[in-house]
């Protein structure tokens, strides 16, 4: 079974709205302007219910089957990126140095096109709960989400969600039971010395080569004390010391990402990671300040959910376009905070090729909606059928 056929009735609509989010992107919980424009929207397709101001702008909106049964949530995500633009689209970011690099603005209008379908047919039993949640790219507004009640609220008895994936085939379903994207965690590591003259050394408390001395040593985490058959990532991905040629500086800092899957290795990498600055360090008598943020957790699918999920995906997209054991993924996911809170499943849509996410060039492929669309509505359909 392809895409739903009034679904595909849709596309123009959907076309409109996804590029609409786009000309108009927000960053974080601060998107009022996207959150009046879906609210907007699931009045005009007569919802049962919209609750609004849930982690600032995001919304929970519910739609009655008939009859009696549990409840399903189906999450889309809604903030953009502090990214300028450079897709040359005429639907192009009206707001300077903001973007939807990451497909946010497709996410929501997929999880809108199944809104009005379900709206309109209600071939299922109980409610569906559609969850518009914002800051998923900075601030954990899943997190919040679940803290403020959500599931416990509406009685949400399993979530699901789908994210785009550029230079994936066109229409194909990826994604695999247990762990699918790493926990992340990001670490700064301040330095400070003595500066002075370049020329006398001997004067100084030099941060740089402690930092060096760490950057290099930081390698030997993964290498040396992660089990080989445990996926770990340990990056340093910025370094700032130094104005000028002939001074040596009073401070150095860095950054790093630390991603991992497996709940101990997360804590072995922070131990190792704490241990190694603070040795070198004191080794270069500069003083150290650590800041450890504990990120996302890892984005875990529940088995027998996954499963399901494969077999909708299967139904919509035919069997040789869903890959059902793929590869994990060491990006993070803010919806692994629902998937602690309810057993679901996380999935990825390919949209073909082109420039990744979060590149300024990125833009979501359009076609691809009503695919996405018709998966989230088989879901109810599927999980909840009518009686008899």
């Amino acid at each position: 079974m392809p895409v739903l056929n009034r679904i595909a009735d849709f596309t123009p609509d959907m076309t409109a709205w996804r590029r609409h989010l786009h000309e108009n992107p927000e960053l974080g919980f601060d998107c009022p302007r996207t959150a009046a424009f879906i609210g907007a929207r699931l009045r005009d397709f007569g919802v049962d219910e919209i609750h609004e101001g849930i982690a600032r702008t995001g919304i929970v909106a519910i739609i009655n089957g008939q009859g009696e049964g549990p409840t399903i949530g189906l999450r889309a995500d809604f903030d953009a990126l502090p990214i300028r633009e450079a897709t040359g689209a005429a639907h192009a970011s009206k707001t300077d140095g903001k973007m939807h690099a990451c497909g946010h603005d497709g996410h929501t209008t997929m999880l809108l096109g199944a809104a009005r379908y379900l709206a309109e047919s209600r071939r299922f039993s109980g409610r569906v709960a559609l969850i518009f949640q914002p800051a998923e790219e900075d601030g954990g507004g899943g997190e919040v989400m679940v803290r403020e009640g959500i599931m416990e609220r509406f009685g949400i008895a399993e979530v699901y969600a789908i994210h785009n994936a550029p230079n994936t085939p066109f229409g194909h379903f990826v994604t695999t039971p247990g762990p699918i994207m790493a926990a992340v965690d990001t670490a700064w590591v301040t330095l400070k010395g003595k500066g002075g003259h370049g020329a006398m050394p001997q004067d100084c408390i030099d941060p740089i080569p402690a930092a060096v001395s760490m950057i290099a040593a930081l390698q030997t985490i993964v290498a040396r004390n992660v089990n080989p058959v445990k996926e770990a990532v340990v990056s340093v991905t910025q370094i700032h010391a130094g104005t000028a040629s002939n001074i040596i500086p009073e401070e150095a800092r860095f950054c790093a990402t630390i991603r991992s899957f497996d709940a101990d290795v997360r804590k072995l990498l922070q131990a190792r990671f704490t241990e190694i600055v603070e040795g070198i360090a004191a080794a270069h008598r500069v003083e150290l300040r650590l800041d450890y943020d504990i990120g996302y957790p890892a984005t875990v699918n529940d088995a027998a959910k996954t499963a399901f999920a494969v077999d909708v995906a299967r139904e919509v997209a035919g069997d040789a376009a869903v890959d059902g054991n793929s590869v994990r993924e060491m990006g993070a996911e803010d919806f692994s905070y629902l998937l602690q809170a309810r057993p679901g499943c996380y999935l990825f849509l390919g949209q073909g090729d082109g420039p990744g996410l979060h590149h300024a060039a990125y833009d979501f492929n359009d076609e691809v909606a009503p695919v996405g669309a018709s998966f989230l509505a088989r879901l109810v359909e599927r999980a909840q059928p009518l009686a008899g």
